[in-house]
C-alpha cells in the first residue's frame, strides 16, 4: 500500500491559519501563535511566509479563485430554486473565509493589495447577481425594468457582504462559531433572497417561502432578525 505524502508545511501553515484567524479574527492572531499551534519555530513559520501579510495575501488569493469559480454560475440561474443554491453557496465559501468579513475594514486599511482587490470581488459579485437578475427575468420568474437591476443587484451585494457583521453584532461571542454555521447561512441568503419578493411572479414568491421554511431549522424562523 503506497503511503500518503505528508502534507507541506505551507499548506499546514495556511490551513491552521485560517482557522486561528477565523476563530479570533486576524488583528487577535500573532505569528507566533500560529507557530506554537503548529508545533513549529517562528523561523520556520518565517522560511514560508516572511511576514503576516503574506500569510493573509495567501488565504485572499485563495478565496478570490474560489470566488470567480462559483460566481460564474450566476449566468445559470433561472428561478429562485437556483437562485436559493447559488446564493447558499456564495454564503459558504463566506463563512470559510469570514475573517476577511469579520475584519473586512480594518484588513482594508492596512493591505493596498487586498483594497485594491476586493473591489474587483464586488465588482464581480455585482455582475453575477446581475447576470442572476437577467435569467431569472428570461424566464419568466421574475419581472423587473432594467433600470431597477443596478440598485437591486447593489442591495443584494451588500448584504452578501455584511451579512455576517451583522449576524456578529447581534450575537458577539457565538455567532461567527461553526455550530451557528449553518442557521447563519440559511438566514443570510433567505434575506438576500427576499429582496426580490416585490418582483418575483406569483409562483416564485410561494415557492421562496416554501424554500425558507423547509430549510429553516427545527423551530426557527429563518427570516427572524
Amino acid at each position: 500500500m503506497v503511503k500518503k505524502a505528508p502534507r507541506r508545511t505551507a499548506e499546514r501553515i495556511l490551513e491552521v491559519t485560517l482557522e486561528l484567524f477565523n476563530r479570533f479574527g486576524e488583528p487577535n492572531v500573532s505569528t507566533t501563535l500560529i507557530s506554537s499551534e503548529l508545533r513549529i519555530s517562528p523561523g520556520n513559520l518565517y522560511y514560508h511566509y516572511p511576514a503576516k501579510d503574506e500569510l493573509i495575501n495567501s488565504l485572499f488569493d485563495r478565496f478570490e479563485k474560489a470566488a470567480q469559480e462559483l460566481m460564474a454560475a450566476g449566468d445559470g440561474v433561472r428561478d429562485v430554486e437556483d437562485a436559493w443554491f447559488f446564493l447558499h453557496s456564495l454564503f459558504e465559501l463566506i463563512w470559510q473565509y469570514r475573517f476577511l468579513y469579520r475584519d473586512l475594514n480594518d484588513l482594508l486599511s492596512k493591505n493596498r493589495r487586498l483594497e485594491t482587490h476586493f473591489q474587483l470581488v464586488l465588482r464581480n459579485k455585482t455582475r453575477a447577481i446581475r447576470g442572476m437578475l437577467e435569467g431569472m427575468k428570461r424566464s419568466g420568474a421574475l419581472r423587473m425594468e432594467r433600470e431597477e437591476m443596478e440598485p437591486t443587484a447593489t442591495s443584494m451585494v451588500v448584504v452578501l457582504t455584511y451579512w455576517l457583521s451583522f449576524e456578529y453584532v447581534r450575537d458577539p461571542r457565538h455567532a461567527l462559531e461553526p455550530e451557528r454555521a449553518q442557521q447563519a447561512l440559511l438566514r443570510g441568503a433567505h434575506h438576500v433572497l427576499h429582496l426580490l419578493a416585490p418582483y418575483l411572479v406569483s409562483e416564485q414568491r410561494t415557492h421562496l417561502i416554501a424554500l425558507a421554511g423547509a430549510y429553516a431549522p427545527a423551530g426557527a424562523n429563518p427570516s427572524a432578525a
